[in-house]
């Protein structure tokens, strides 16, 4: 089995990142009740992610900033375990299962029935990952702004 290997641009979130991520969790939760279950969403999502292997996490936090950059409407959550971002209905949209979970050679990005990929007869709804790069961001990004729309 090959050896699995992650390219990021950065060693994870920076100090920046994490501290404007734990003041919106703290901004929802002043929201009032929808507000405080965002943000415990956010805080559940942003835990499982800090619990995996370095290079899942390296993976999974590109991809929460290119979900919550490109679909900025979509909560996060967690999901059987994993990251995931929900719609305002609450149905789970996208969600990230990283390699460690049930031992496979790749994380994957995952996209659920409330996602309007739909193409025909047939078409894909989970993409294996197992670097990150400009040009797979420029994918997942385009991917779940159509998810969206």
């Amino acid at each position: 089995m090959p050896t699995k290997t992650t390219t990021t641009e950065t060693d994870g979130f920076s100090a920046q990142e994490r501290a404007a991520m734990k003041e919106r969790a703290a901004e929802l939760r002043a929201a009032g009740k929808k507000g405080a279950k965002a943000a415990d969403g956010l805080d559940a999502l942003l835990e499982r992610i800090a619990q995996m292997d370095p290079d899942d996490r390296a993976l999974a936090e590109r991809v929460h900033v290119a979900v919550t950059t490109a679909a900025p409407g979509l909560l996060p959550k967690t999901w059987y375990g994993m990251p995931a971002y929900a719609n305002e209905d609450g149905k789970v949209v996208v969600f990230f299962q990283d390699s460690g979970k049930f031992g496979y050679r790749y994380s994957t990005l995952g996209f659920q029935d409330a996602a309007n990929l739909d193409d025909g007869d047939l078409w894909p709804v989970s993409y294996a990952l197992m670097r990150w790069s400009p040009s797979v961001e420029e994918r997942v990004t385009e991917l779940v702004r159509a998810a969206v729309s």
